[in-house]
Formats: C-alpha cells, sequence, structure tokens
C-alpha cells in the first residue's frame, strides 16, 4: 500500500456520545493513521465518504443503541459500491450477542468498554 492508512471514523445518526471516538482519532494520528472523522451521517452517507475519501478502514463508534440497522445499511452499501476490501470495525457499547452477529457480518472487530485504541492500531496494522 502506498503512503499512510486512511481510517474513516464515524458516529452514526444523532449518537452524541463520541468522547471515546475522539480519542481513538488522536491515537489513530498520533500513529500515522491520516483520519477522517464525521458526525451524524446516515450509513448510505458514510459509505459516500469512505468511497470519496478512499479509505482502507471504517470504524463505527455507537454508544446509544441503534447499531445493528446500521451496520446491516452500512456492509450492505459498502458492497453495493465495491468496498468489500475496506477493513470494518465498530467500537462503543455494543451488546456481546450483537458484537458476535456483527462479526458474522463481516465486521472486523468490536472495541468495547476497556479495550485500547492500541489494539485497534495493531489490527489495522496486521491487515
Amino acid at each position: 500500500m502506498d503512503g499512510p492508512i486512511r481510517v474513516l471514523l464515524a458516529k452514526p445518526t444523532q449518537d452524541c456520545h463520541d468522547r471515546g471516538v475522539r480519542y481513538v482519532a488522536r491515537k489513530f494520528r498520533d500513529a500515522g493513521f491520516e483520519v477522517i472523522f464525521t458526525n451524524f451521517l446516515l450509513p448510505a452517507e458514510v459509505v459516500t465518504t469512505a468511497l470519496e475519501e478512499d479509505v482502507n478502514v471504517v470504524g463505527i463508534s455507537s454508544s446509544s443503541g441503534g447499531h445493528m440497522p446500521v451496520f446491516e445499511d452500512l456492509l450492505a452499501g459498502m458492497r453495493a459500491q465495491g468496498l468489500g476490501d475496506v477493513l470494518v470495525l465498530g467500537g462503543g457499547v455494543i451488546p456481546p450477542e450483537d458484537a458476535e452477529r456483527l462479526r458474522d457480518w463481516g465486521v472486523s472487530a468490536i472495541f468495547g468498554p476497556g479495550t485500547t485504541a492500541e489494539d485497534a492500531i495493531a489490527l489495522i496494522r496486521t491487515r
């Protein structure tokens, strides 16, 4: 891959609990990643942004529920746009049973409370 790893971090819909994802964005930048951060986008808008920004990774942060339909729409939109090679990560407050289902759908990892940004950085670098 040429150039730095490009990561899109997004808070979907009106989920305004963004302290954690803003911390992760800073840690990713410190690790040398190019980070695009968006707030309050619908899944289709996240897909469009991922396509326009030519990202390698899309990270969705959800802390107020409603994440299952967001991921479902996001993953379908990414497949439709030919973004199947983009690594998709989830973070925030996602129940274990939902995390398992999301991994079955193609989300590479879920980073919940207590995980570190370094864990995500290591995963991204190995992919």
